[in-house]
């Protein structure tokens, strides 16, 4: 199989996770505590996955300064896009209570969350895509982190849009669409960069952690403390160790 099919493959698999989430939420009243701890032991595991994976491989390829300069990119265009599509309804997309806004309530809310989770997922996977051009496969590690986390993210995020009015037409449609996005994005990653240099892929590499990481705080960590309060540093840390372990194995 070319890489570029086998990188859209992986990407569509970790946005399914989004879906599979999605589902679970509509369908079941899952406790907030137990989408809160998921969301919690989720950050830890990508964080644990940036760093003992895409930082440290960006940097031992590309140098120090270019992934510093690449990961504050990420941050910074994160943050900044972030921050337009809050203005337009999007701030609590990740939230599973009624901090999400109707469309009664914030006109083009609707398409700004929906933007605003396809923000997130695609430098998950573009990672996932650029994983593959060294040769060895896709990384154990960031696919188990990616997916892991995805899990919660469209659990906490599709209960939110129910109660917010949302119709399961709009829902599953936001998330379906994110998932087979997730996959193009890993595949033409993937293909466009399969003669870049190195030091283009660690850049590139550096640049999605970077947003990935800002998206793990302004997104996820707050759900997260929201409800387990105290617990989310434990349950981050035995999430974190988690990925360290599988890395490592």
């Amino acid at each position: 199989m070319p890489i570029w099919l086998e990188a859209g493959a992986w990407g569509l698999l970790a946005g399914a996770a989004l879906v599979i989430g999605a589902l679970v939420a509509w369908f079941v009243q899952v406790p907030r505590s137990v989408v809160a701890s998921v969301m919690a032991f989720g950050s830890g595991v990508l964080i644990s996955a940036l760093s003992f994976d895409l930082i440290d491989e960006a940097e031992r390829t590309g140098g120090l300064l270019p992934t510093v300069a690449g990961a504050l990119g990420g941050a910074v265009v994160y943050v900044a896009a972030n921050v337009v599509l809050a203005r337009h309804g999007a701030r609590h997309r990740k939230r599973s209570q009624d901090q999400q806004p109707s469309e009664d309530e914030h006109g083009g809310s609707g398409t700004a969350i929906a933007i605003g989770a396809l923000l997130d997922g695609i430098p998950e996977s573009v990672v996932l895509g650029v994983s593959l051009l060294g040769g060895g496969g896709v990384g154990v590690s960031v696919l188990a982190a990616i997916f892991i986390s995805n899990l919660p993210e469209g659990l906490s995020s599709a209960a939110g849009m129910k109660r917010g009015g949302r119709s399961a037409r709009y829902v599953f449609g936001v998330w379906i669409g994110i998932a087979l996005a997730s996959g193009v994005a890993a595949l033409v990653g993937s293909l466009l960069l399969q003669d870049a240099a190195p030091e283009a892929i660690a850049a590139i590499t550096a640049v999605a952690a970077g947003a990935i990481l800002a998206m793990v705080a302004d997104t996820m960590i707050p759900e997260a403390f929201e409800k387990t309060h105290l617990y989310a540093g434990l349950l981050a840390t035995i999430g974190f160790l988690a990925a360290f372990v599988v890395g490592r194995a």
